[in-house]
């Protein structure tokens, strides 16, 4: 051997040792947790996982971490009655849950033993859940029975080398047939698609982060103070100037929650259904949970995969005690076949009932128009909404006034001459947003409380949430959070 490559080989041997040292579960913990409070809670053993008590900005967590560098991080009775463990801990005292995962699932060799393992895991995530935030971090594949034990958790945050899936590439070629990599069939880009995973991260370490700011955020709920609250854009000037347009609801999202370094909102979801913005930020210095519809895709109507994905975050908020901010800008429900026969009155009913369920202070404000049973569903006063407030020009209806125009007065259009008709359309078009509900009519029938200037919506919406927590403070819902 050369002295060449016997330098080469200790360089990769060197890069090797370093890989799997980062594998350590220690090693992971200590990159999420403040430094220095990572307490274990057992002895250090040849067991493949490891559960501790740390803190995060100064508040108390349970943490765990699958050890990847023992047999792939593969789960046997002992790693999971320790899991299962550290999570009724954390019940008891209800400190957030933390799990990093990397794991190939079930312990081969335990056999059945470790699958009822992996069912106590399961149950006692169950009973934790909307008792305690729990929020998974995939770091490499989970696999099996781990794939399920992230799901169970309340938010799934994925480094780029994570993956989930039931079933690996080996076993589906056998089976099926069909060729594919780790990576195609369960990385963050599969995931995030198909509504698994919350977060895409972009390193492990920014994984560990984005963890960080959603446990702050729940942690630390903060009160609402109309003072802190003030627009950093001009907000109606983020929407178009024509009604018909498509805009991204993100921004004006940004312009109306609070600015601080860890960005506004912690968006969930956005590559499933991304017709519904989900995500969590503060306004006013108190942590709230929003929901808008995004007209730049679909043009924001509902459908069911956007009404699950809303339904879901609902509960889930609700279960924490997060006051909830409904952005609405929806022309109604998506039409078709596929929605028909893809259950949408099923999964979307999901969403009327969240609402009409949660506990928690939850305001809707309609910046452009609400129309039909998507007006109901987007957090309506009948469905049991704090307040309910318009912008300036905003329409409320059963349907645009146009389509309805359309319908009601066909005959009427057909018999008068066409250079008459145009006029006479934008006569009755003009009559059907007098007659036929509208902001005016809401207000006056209580189901609208008022009309605000987009310059003051964020000190209007914090004042509410003031109002609201005044009366009853951190007020939550006493259900769990099925993954609906």
């Amino acid at each position: 051997m050369t002295e060449q490559s016997a330098s080469s080989r200790v360089m990769e041997t060197s890069r090797t040792t370093e890989s799997w040292n980062a594998r350590e579960p220690f090693t992971r913990l200590a990159q999420l947790l403040d430094a220095g409070s990572l307490t274990p809670l057992h002895e250090r053993d040849e067991t493949a996982v490891a559960t501790v008590c740390g803190r995060i900005d100064g508040n108390k967590v349970i943490a765990f971490c699958t050890d990847a560098s023992r047999k792939g991080g593969a789960l046997g009775i002992e790693e999971c009655a320790r899991i299962a463990q550290a999570i009724d801990l954390a019940a008891k005292e209800e400190w957030p849950v933390i799990g990093i995962w990397h794991s190939g699932g079930a312990k081969l060799s335990d056999g059945i033993e470790s699958m009822h393992g992996i069912g106590r895991i399961f149950a006692a995530m169950v009973r934790a859940s909307g008792i305690v935030p729990q929020i998974s971090i995939v770091v490499g594949p989970a696999a099996g029975g781990a794939a399920y034990g992230t799901a169970l958790g309340d938010i799934v945050i994925m480094a780029p080398a994570g993956r989930i899936f039931i079933t690996g590439p080996d076993v589906i070629r056998s089976v099926t047939g069909e060729q594919i990599d780790m990576k195609r069939l369960g990385g963050p880009d599969a995931q995030a698609s198909s509504g698994v995973a919350h977060v895409t991260a972009t390193s492990e370490a920014d994984a560990y982060a984005r963890a960080r700011h959603l446990t702050d955020l729940l942690i630390h709920p903060g009160s609402f103070d109309d003072t802190l609250a003030t627009a950093t854009a001009d907000l109606r000037a983020l929407l178009p100037e024509s009604p018909r347009r498509a805009y991204d609801v993100r921004p004006l999202l940004r312009g109306i929650l609070d600015c601080d370094a860890d960005g506004t909102v912690e968006e969930l979801q956005s590559k499933w259904a991304p017709n519904m913005v989900t995500g969590i930020g503060r306004l006013g210095g108190g942590t709230v949970g929003v929901i808008a519809n995004n007209p730049l895709r679909k043009a924001g109507c509902l459908d069911s995969e956007s009404a699950e994905k809303a339904a879901r975050f609902v509960r889930m908020c609700d279960a924490w005690g997060i006051p909830l901010l409904v952005v609405a800008d929806v022309p109604g429900y998506l039409p078709g076949t596929s929605q028909e026969w893809g259950g949408v009155v099923r999964r979307g009913a999901k969403l009327l009932y969240a609402f009409a369920e949660a506990q928690v202070p939850r305001i809707t404000l309609i910046t452009r128009r609400s129309y039909g049973g998507a007006y109901i569903a987007m957090n309506s006063r009948a469905l049991g909404a704090t307040a309910v407030y318009a912008w300036p020009d905003a329409e409320v209806a059963v349907m645009s006034a146009e389509s309805a125009v359309t319908i009601l007065y066909r005959k009427e259009l057909a018999s008068v001459k066409n250079d008459s008709s145009e006029a006479l359309r934008m006569e009755l078009i003009d009559k059907q947003r007098r007659l036929a509900g509208g902001v005016e009519r809401g207000i006056a029938l209580g189901l609208i409380d008022d009309v605000i200037d987009p310059a003051h919506t964020s000190r209007r919406l914090a004042a509410a949430y003031a109002a609201a927590t005044a009366i009853v403070s951190r007020r939550r819902g006493r259900h769990g959070n099925m993954p609906i």
